[in-house]
């Protein structure tokens, strides 16, 4: 992947990050718990931000989650295998979450290299390209971003494209 591909990716991963971000910010209070399929609205943002996070890792084995009680991973990696994390999050919590992914994705295509890009993911589960990973991460993203504004859009509450630039 060249530099310019590189800028692509991270602006359209960060495109996302800004639709998600709107997502969050206008849900209303009464809505934060209201089905997004079989998950509360809180729960699909918290889901596709937690995998922003880890891909934008090496491998599962470098991802540094935030622990502890008030943390955003209180159980560490344990709490991706679950289907329910151990606590609810709140607007507050993952609209700061979006900043650190977004300091992340800043950290992670700056340090990736042709090399790197071309090698494997880093993680067994997906045996493509790490190239490929940053692709299949911003589609991930993506996907819970549309179901929330989807949801959002049913409820009254109009969301915006955002232009990647």
């Amino acid at each position: 992947m060249n530099v310019q591909l590189q800028k692509i990716v991270s602006s359209q991963i960060e495109a996302a990050l800004q639709m998600m971000q709107e997502c969050i910010s206008k849900c209303p209070a009464a809505q934060w718990e209201a089905p997004v399929g079989r998950y509360p609205f809180w729960l699909v943002a918290y889901h596709a931000l937690c995998y922003v996070d880890v891909y934008l890792s090496n491998s599962n084995e470098s991802w540094e989650p935030e622990t502890g009680p008030t943390g955003l991973h209180p159980k560490g990696v344990e709490e991706l295998s679950e289907e329910y994390p151990s606590r609810r999050f709140e607007q507050p919590e993952l609209l700061r979450y979006i900043e650190e992914c977004r300091d992340k994705l800043r950290t992670a295509m700056a340090a990736e290299t042709d090399a790197s890009l071309a090698g494997p993911s880093g993680f067994p589960r997906h045996t493509f390209s790490r190239a490929e990973l940053h692709i299949y991460n911003l589609r991930h993203l993506a996907h819970h971003g549309g179901q929330l504004s989807a949801f959002l859009r049913r409820v009254g509450v109009e969301t915006a494209w955002v232009k990647s630039g």
